[in-house]
């Protein structure tokens, strides 16, 4: 459904910690209109609407006439009830990750977008990320990368584990920089404070040869978010969480440093605007609803390793 009249109209659907920001980055957006916001917790619901006067609603069917496209925020085991709804009404889809709960809900995402001809997008911030950026130039070849995302307990998505909740963005890059299939999967994980895994660890082998080791716990004193990546006289230091990167060159027997310079950028901004840009443009997002699939197949393969049924 494009209402073509005047900026895009969107809204956010569930406005708790990260749908809140959502919500008032479509409101300062000078590319579309924020015309209303969605929820079930009348507290968090007021707080939004009152911050950014903006229209609340506690049911969602309410806005299908009102909205060209939505940012769904709610809890994951809800995505595909949600974005199912409004994909069959017609409207342009932002679901934050993880994507959904299965690779059926997954896949049948998809063909909903697909049959009624819309954009559907997940939210995997980091390829948004300027430091993330300014490598990709760089990155040819991957003999090994190592990931570590690590955070203190969160109090929220807590319906999902750490390998859904937070690997699953390193999955996403690892799997967008190595261009090969993937030949072997070995995993671990330990619950600490929930019934979920809250520290994870997957060992990513691809037909390339190249490696991948992926850490990933909710449970630490420190927050980290960083990448390296190993290839021929090359090793590239990112560091998304600073928006930093480095890249160690060797040339002769001399190994050199070179701090990229990054224009520091809020990739959530980045990421809505680009979603923005695709539901106007019709142009294929950067991390579409198959890209996304890919990801997420892998994440529940390391899931299924830590808890084996």
């Amino acid at each position: 459904m494009i209402l073509n009249m005047g900026k895009l109209k969107v809204a956010v659907i569930g406005v708790g910690h990260l749908g809140s920001i959502h919500a008032k980055i479509y409101k300062e957006s000078q590319n579309c209109q924020l015309v209303g916001v969605c929820d079930t917790n009348q507290e968090s619901l007021n707080q939004v609407c009152s911050n950014l006067k903006v229209a609340g609603y506690t049911d969602y069917h309410e806005l299908f006439n009102k909205v060209d496209a939505v940012s769904i925020a709610v809890p994951t085991s809800l995505h595909h009830k949600v974005a199912t709804a409004f994909l069959k009404a017609g409207i342009h889809t932002l679901v934050e990750k993880p994507f959904t709960l299965t690779l059926k809900e997954a896949d049948d995402l998809i063909k909903n977008a697909n049959r009624n001809k819309l954009i559907l997008q997940v939210g995997h911030i980091e390829r948004f990320n300027s430091a993330f950026a300014a490598t990709l130039k760089i990155i040819k070849t991957p003999k090994f990368i190592e990931c570590h995302r690590l955070s203190s307990f969160p109090n929220r998505s807590l319906d999902v584990g750490a390998v859904l909740d937070i690997m699953i963005h390193d999955i996403d890059i690892v799997l967008g920089l190595v261009n090969s299939p993937l030949k072997r999967i070995d995993s671990v994980g330990v619950n600490v404070l929930t019934k979920f895994e809250d520290i994870a660890n997957a060992r990513l082998t691809f037909k390339n040869g190249c490696v991948a080791n992926l850490t990933a716990s909710r449970v630490s004193d420190d927050s980290m978010r960083k990448i390296r990546i190993f290839q021929e006289d090359t090793y590239i230091s990112l560091d998304y969480k600073n928006a930093q990167a480095s890249v160690y060159r060797k040339i002769g027997l001399q190994i050199t440093k070179e701090n990229l310079p990054i224009e520091k950028e809020q990739p959530l901004q980045k990421e809505l605007e680009s979603f923005i840009a695709c539901v106007t443009n019709k142009t294929i997002p950067l991390v579409s609803g198959p890209v996304a699939r890919q990801a997420l197949a892998v994440a529940l393969k390391i899931q299924k390793q830590i808890w084996p049924r």
